[in-house]
C-alpha cells in the first residue's frame, strides 16, 4: 500500500510518501511545498493546491493520511492553515485518493508506541522505522513521514475514513 502522509501548513506542506507492505516500509520520496511569506494568500493557496496534485499525480498513492488540526494559539495562523488543509484534501479528492485523518496523540501512539512522545522521540523512530540515514528536515516532513506510518499501522479501521463521495 502506498501512502502519503501530510503534515497540514500555510507557510510549510510536509510530505511523504511511503510504500507499506509485509510489515516492511519502503521510502518513495518525501520534502515540504512552501509558500513565502508576504506574498497573496490566493497565490500561497494555488501553490499548495498545484504542487500536491503534482505530488499526488507523480506518486500515485493508495491513500492519503492527514494530521487533524490543533491550535491553541494565532487564530489568524490557525484560519489560514484550515484553509490550506482543506485545499490539501481537495487535491486528494479531485484525484480520487481516498483520505484519512489522525490526531497527533494517535500519530504518536502508533510511531513510537507513547501518546506524550516528545519531537523529537517521533523524529528518531520515524529514522529508525524507515531505515534514513538522518532525521527528515525540516521537522514538517518527519511529521508527514509520521503520519504516513501511522495510517500503516492503523489501515485495517476504515472507520477513519473522511466521508468523501
Amino acid at each position: 500500500m502506498k501512502i502519503l502522509g501530510i503534515d497540514p501548513g500555510f507557510a510549510i506542506v510536509g510530505y511523504g510518501v511511503i510504500d507499506y507492505g509485509g510489515n516492511r516500509f519502503k521510502t518513495i520520496e518525501y520534502g515540504a511545498v512552501t509558500t513565502e511569506a508576504g506574498e497573496d494568500m490566493f497565490i500561497r493557496f494555488k501553490k499548495i493546491y498545484d504542487d500536491l496534485t503534482e505530488i499526488i499525480e507523480r506518486s500515485k498513492p493508495d491513500a492519503m493520511a492527514i494530521e487533524e488540526l490543533f491550535f491553541n494559539s494565532n487564530q489568524k495562523t490557525a484560519i489560514n492553515v484550515a484553509q490550506a488543509r482543506g485545499i490539501i484534501l481537495l487535491a486528494a479528492m479531485n484525484k480520487n485518493v481516498p483520505i484519512f485523518e489522525y490526531t497527533p496523540l494517535q500519530v504518536k501512539q502508533a510511531v513510537v508506541g507513547y501518546g506524550r512522545a516528545d519531537k523529537g522521540q517521533v523524529q528518531q523512530m520515524v529514522k529508525a522505522l524507515l531505515n534514513l540515514s538522518k532525521i527528515p528536515k525540516p521537522d514538517d516532513t518527519a511529521d508527514a513521514l509520521a503520519i504516513a506510518i501511522c495510517h500503516a499501522h492503523s489501515f485495517g479501521s476504515l472507520s477513519n475514513a473522511l466521508k468523501w463521495r
